[in-house]
C-alpha cells in the first residue's frame, strides 16, 4: 500500500509539472522565454507584425528614423543586406559628423536594434 501511494504521488507531481509546462507554452512563449522576449528579439514589433519583408530602401528609412530619435546627428552611411533563412536582414552603418560609427540591425519585418552600446 505504501509503495502504491509513493508511486501515485510521484505520478501526480509529474502530471502537475507537465500541465504547468503545457499551459506556459500555450501563452505564446516557450520554456526559458519571458512574455516579452519574442517581441524584444524582433525589435519590439512582435514576430507577426508584418507578413511581407521590407526592402533595402525601407530599412534605410527605418534606420534613419531610429537615428533621428536615439542618435542625434548620425546619418545612414550604407545598408548591407544579409540573407538568412529564409529572409533578408540588414546591417546599417551610421556615421556622426565627428566620425563616430554605429551599426544597427534591421529585421526582415522592420524591427530596429542597435549593435553594441549606444554611449561612447
Amino acid at each position: 500500500m505504501k509503495k502504491f501511494l509513493g508511486v501515485s504521488l510521484v505520478v501526480g507531481v509529474l502530471a502537475v509539472l507537465v500541465a504547468v509546462v503545457v499551459a506556459h507554452e500555450h501563452r505564446g512563449y516557450g520554456i526559458g522565454m519571458g512574455p516579452r522576449m519574442g517581441r524584444a528579439m524582433m525589435g519590439g514589433r512582435g514576430m507577426w507584425a508584418s507578413t511581407t519583408q521590407i526592402t533595402e530602401q525601407k530599412a534605410n528609412e527605418l534606420a534613419q528614423q531610429y537615428a533621428d530619435k536615439n542618435l542625434a546627428g548620425f546619418k545612414v552611411e550604407r545598408v548591407l543586406p544579409s540573407t538568412g533563412m529564409p529572409h533578408t536582414m540588414y546591417s546599417v552603418e551610421l556615421k556622426s559628423p565627428k566620425g563616430e560609427l554605429r551599426t544597427l540591425h534591421v529585421t526582415p519585418f522592420g524591427g530596429v536594434m542597435p549593435f553594441g552600446p549606444l554611449s561612447s
